[in-house]
């Protein structure tokens, strides 16, 4: 039976690798998640402020700029060793945070989630290095897939869990849990079957060898503008985010309820990571996410209208929207990149795709205290629409190239 007609679970964990890798994803995610919560929630029992709860998150999120550098790691050495390695680091580094007792331990709390930042942008750029090798192209679009909806089920299933075993038994139980998963992982990929090649000894300095997958991203027809369409969808994912207790407020909610409408929208990106894979080979890389976009600008411009059913139904258009280009775009860099280049390729994608949405969490910040939430939010669809528009325009070469990918089979 063929990939299109398989249903894609079973087809991605019918294959040792794929189903090894997926798991991998599954159990460290769950940690990441439920640290995620847990930490800032740590340090605002242990000070009482808003803010140094808040620079948890700032924390992790800080090395991400730094991707085309740290990604020449993962181009170096071997992936499946490489990324042994990071999860056992990132075990044992969690069991530092056993010692945060009190406010005056709050610096090594920031270190550990600095570092844990820095040691996951070379974990992602590995993992998909190491994917792209043991996981058949023809399954790479499933596999992307079925990873966002890992990790969106793991958004709705870890802070919960988080929660709780941080209410009974403190923060440093939360890093014990997450120490396990990323040993847990590293059994799972140990267990992965792959043969690679020895990397050539590095040439240049790091920084022209950093530039080298900064230049082969930006070169490349197909992969530039998906990349950019994916930036330019997180920066306004960023700032509707930060508008969403304003909508809740127009409905007349607690902020609590906020709760619901990430529920519902982590709904939405399950169900468009299962059918993805099989998007791509109908749409097209670039059709599939040119139309999630423009299904995003649409979700985020009717999510003003002071409605709860518009409101739910469009936290779910939105859920399904947003991944789609980001599945497009990290499984077109898997395909249309060199081996010898892929992790700092990887790097540089992830870091162009998700650096702009913290950009646009603190724009949108100061932005919902001076215009109107409504206003905002009908300007971004607008400026989601001209980005679909945009993407949809890629020149004649990008067509050409894009036909040639696996991933497209009908191309757009």
């Amino acid at each position: 039976m063929t990939t299109s007609t398989t249903w894609p679970v079973v087809h991605v964990l019918r294959d040792r690798n794929a189903g090894l890798c997926l798991s991998g994803v599954v159990v460290s995610g769950f940690g990441a998640s439920a640290l995620w919560l847990a930490s800032g929630v740590w340090v605002k029992d242990l000070t009482g402020s808003d803010g140094l709860a808040a620079l948890c998150l700032l924390a992790m999120w800080l090395p991400t700029p730094a991707g085309p550098l740290l990604g020449i790691l993962a181009d170096r050495v071997r992936r499946k060793p490489l990324l042994i390695g990071a999860n056992l680091l990132l075990g044992a580094l969690l069991l530092a945070l056993v010692a945060v007792d009190g406010p005056g331990d709050l610096w090594l709390l920031y270190a550990v989630l600095f570092v844990y930042g820095t040691a996951g942008v070379v974990h992602d750029a590995a993992e998909s290095a190491l994917v792209a090798t043991a996981v058949g192209p023809s399954l790479l679009g499933d596999f992307n897939g079925l990873r966002v909806t890992a990790a969106e089920g793991m958004k709705l299933l870890a802070p919960p869990a988080g929660a709780g075993l941080y209410a009974a038994y403190g923060g440093a139980s939360v890093a014990l849990l997450d120490a396990a998963t990323f040993v847990l992982a590293t059994a799972l990929y140990a267990a992965v079957r792959v043969q690679e090649d020895k990397p050539a000894p590095p040439t240049g300095r790091p920084r022209r060898r950093a530039a080298e997958g900064v230049r082969h991203l930006w070169a490349h027809p197909v992969l530039r503008p998906l990349v950019l369409a994916g930036g330019a969808a997180m920066l306004c994912a960023g700032l509707n985010g930060a508008m969403v207790y304003a909508v809740v407020d127009a409905l007349g909610h607690s902020p609590a309820y906020t709760g619901v409408l990430y529920a519902v929208q982590g709904a939405g990106s399950v169900a468009v990571g299962l059918l993805s894979g099989t998007a791509l080979r109908h749409l097209g890389a670039r059709r599939f996410a040119a139309s999630g976009i423009a299904l995003l600008a649409v979700a985020v411009a009717l999510r003003g209208v002071p409605s709860e059913p518009v409101a739910l139904v469009c936290g779910a258009a939105i859920g399904v929207g947003l991944p789609a280009v980001l599945i497009a775009a990290l499984t077109c860099v898997q395909h249309e990149t060199p081996g010898a280049l892929l992790g700092r390729v990887t790097a540089t994608a992830h870091t162009l795709v998700y650096a702009p949405n913290v950009v646009g969490l603190a724009a949108g910040a100061a932005l919902v205290e001076l215009v109107s939430h409504r206003l905002v939010l009908v300007a971004l669809g607008a400026a989601l629409l001209v980005a679909a528009a945009a993407l949809c325009q890629s020149p004649a070469r990008a067509e050409r190239t894009a036909s040639r990918s696996p991933s497209d089979a009908n191309p757009a």
